[in-house]
């Protein structure tokens, strides 16, 4: 069974390998610095007098398909319908000169992904914003946590004005998917590359 298994893999490997499209990750415009361990990726940017970090991490970051149906329906040489990675991702304020750090928590809605034309909307949105001491590992729940969804809209505009200003808005967004999808594809085929060589020692 173990041979199989592995022989499997190895055309799966093959096969991935030959959709991958980008044999490097995608860079972000806009002098972003990309940091990765393992799953999770970190972006660095400095501006005047603040450095702004975006951490995401891509276990999970997959929606489920809404499409259960559609393998029935699929002819057999048709591609599988491309998986993008859209992953939660926390935004990180830190002004030189204070000891806080402006936290805001962002996330891609599911139902939004997809309805391009409609030039206002953003694709993705702020669920929570709180004040965490800079350079603690730990936030603590002690610190007063703002929840978006009962929050006054001129203020959730600011929040994403103020966002966009610092070089999050959906253009960063597009590119935090291209780039999360590269690496959750990659980190993909370096799986069933492990799992090929743990399956294939006796």
């Amino acid at each position: 069974g173990d041979k199989a298994f592995a022989q499997f893999l190895t055309d799966e490997i093959k096969e991935e390998k030959k959709i991958q499209k980008h044999k490097s990750l995608p860079k972000i415009s806009g002098g972003w610095e990309l940091e990765v361990h393992g799953t999770e990726a970190k972006l660095v940017r400095k501006i005047a007098g603040e450095k702004i970090t975006v951490t995401f991490n891509i276990n999970n970051s997959i929606p489920p398909s809404a499409e259960e149906d559609t393998q029935e329906q699929q002819k057999p040489d048709e591609q599988e319908p491309e998986l993008t990675s859209t992953p939660n991702f926390v935004v990180e304020v830190i002004k030189d000169d204070t000891k806080q750090t402006l936290v805001l928590d962002c996330h891609f809605p599911e139902d939004e992904i997809g309805h391009e034309g409609e030039e206002e909307s953003d694709i993705f949105t702020i669920r929570e914003v709180s004040f965490q001491p800079t350079g603690e590992v730990d936030w603590k729940d002690t610190n007063y946590t703002l929840n978006t969804d009962s929050l006054d809209w001129a203020l959730y505009d600011h929040l994403m004005d103020f966002l966009a200003d610092r070089g999050v808005d959906n253009t960063f967004a597009d590119e935090l998917i291209e780039l999360s999808t590269a690496l959750e594809h990659q980190e993909y085929i370096k799986f069933l590359e492990d799992l090929k060589s743990f399956v294939k020692c006796q």
